[in-house]
């Protein structure tokens, strides 16, 4: 996006509505989502409301009041989808082109991708809470606030131009909130320095395009990851992807690119704190394979990651799975190695986990190999958690902020070497 167009978005939203005009529309008794329902989460004694305060220092407040507004004025539920295509596409834009540094916003490190997840929760609440003049079925609602979502993820607009290497990545949101608020995710942070990235290696231009997903299962189980990857793994497609990866935060200290994705998902608690055990599901609207593979083999060019030489940490190939012996999940015992799966073995974790990272490099390479994309090469990457301030009423600090910004950096670098590479 050119730069006088998020100043143009930034100067319409400083008239915002007077808080009577913002309410009016709104049953604030309504019911939101669990992971909505953060919003709300009181301050520390003497301390500040983290969400609150964070859309706030990431000088986002206009971009909440002005989807506010625009609820109030729609007529229709077209109109009202226009607007949240619109609203969200502006958000997604303004927060790359803010961690980028192609424009100033707020007053914290533009490495942070708090802001936008915390903006964007607000919006969908307010959707949710929203009481329009006009008849609103749950399915019309549903569909807008799809329509948000995607747009504000960046899943809406992901499209390259010609003549370019194509690399897509995702990256997640914040997790883990019940127990610590202030999280941040260097992987959706990284996604947010990525999107539209564009080098040259020798005589070839590579350009990047990233989204960033949800960590709930309702949304992997309508398939935000496939319509995120699909468009671009499709044998017709006239900007087909030449290496697609998945990132999320994994374990403090090292980048890791995980050798294996499994086909069962632990039912560990997904932000609106919900999860069962269970096989990964099938995606709707794309084409699925019968029966799902229990494993499914990295296809990242690795070596040139690990070879590239990037830090402050080491990278390294995770070969580890856990599985169970044929015909005995899930009560069966679990044997994990670092061998490759058995003949007949069942699925208990990839080398990641089994949670929603391990489910995004599942998903999005079974579509890859269902889609006959066995060109592309495909994977994840585990990236450095973080560790906050000792202090619970500091939001950011200068060394989260340093070691944020290098974890982020190195993953751009990793990204890049793999893109060089593919």
């Amino acid at each position: 996006m050119r730069l006088f167009t998020v100043l143009a978005v930034c100067a319409t939203f400083l008239s915002v509505p007077s808080a009577a005009t913002a309410a009016s529309c709104f049953d604030r008794a309504a019911a939101v989502t669990y992971e909505e329902s953060r919003i709300e989460t009181p301050a520390l004694p003497g301390g500040t409301r983290v969400p609150y305060e964070l859309v706030r220092v990431g000088g986002f407040d206009p971009y909440v009041a002005a989807l506010k507004q625009e609820l109030c004025r729609a007529t229709s539920v077209e109109t009202a989808r226009r607007m949240l295509e619109q609203q969200g596409t502006r958000l997604w834009q303004t927060a790359v082109a803010r961690a980028q540094g192609r424009i100033q916003l707020g007053t914290i490190d533009r490495y942070d991708d708090r802001p936008l997840y915390w903006s964007r929760l607000i919006g969908t609440r307010d959707l949710r809470q929203w009481r329009p003049a006009f008849p609103l079925s749950a399915a019309d609602r549903a569909a807008l606030l799809k329509t948000y979502e995607y747009a504000s993820r960046g899943v809406a607009h992901s499209s390259y131009g010609t003549g370019v290497k194509r690399v897509l990545v995702s990256g997640f949101d914040p997790y883990q909130l019940n127990g610590e608020i202030r999280r941040s995710n260097p992987s959706g942070g990284s996604a947010l320095q990525l999107d539209g990235l564009t080098y040259r290696v020798g005589t070839e231009t590579v350009r990047v395009r990233a989204v960033v997903l949800p960590v709930t299962w309702s949304g992997f189980d309508a398939g935000i990851v496939e319509d995120a990857f699909g468009p671009h793994l499709t044998g017709t497609a006239p900007e087909r992807a030449d290496l697609i990866m998945t990132i999320s935060q994994g374990n403090r200290g090292a980048m890791v690119v995980e050798r294996w994705a499994g086909a069962w998902r632990g039912g560990f608690a997904d932000n609106n704190n919900v999860g069962e055990a269970e096989l990964i599901p099938a995606a709707p609207r794309w084409p699925q394979p019968a029966p799902t593979p229990e494993f499914i083999e990295t296809t990242l060019p690795h070596q040139a990651m690990i070879g590239a030489g990037t830090g402050p940490w080491p990278t390294s190939l995770n070969q580890n799975i856990c599985e169970w012996a044929a015909g005995t999940r899930p009560t069966g015992p679990v044997r994990c190695h670092p061998n490759g799966p058995s003949a007949g073995s069942q699925a208990q974790a990839g080398g990641g986990g089994n949670y929603l990272s391990n489910e995004s490099m599942y998903r999005s390479n079974r579509l890859r190999r269902e889609l006959g994309a066995s060109d592309v090469p495909g994977g994840h990457l585990h990236i450095s958690a973080l560790v906050y301030p000792t202090n619970p009423l500091v939001i950011i600090d200068a060394a989260f902020t340093a070691d944020r910004a290098a974890t982020i950096n190195q993953t751009v670098a990793l990204v890049r070497a793999a893109g060089a590479a593919a």
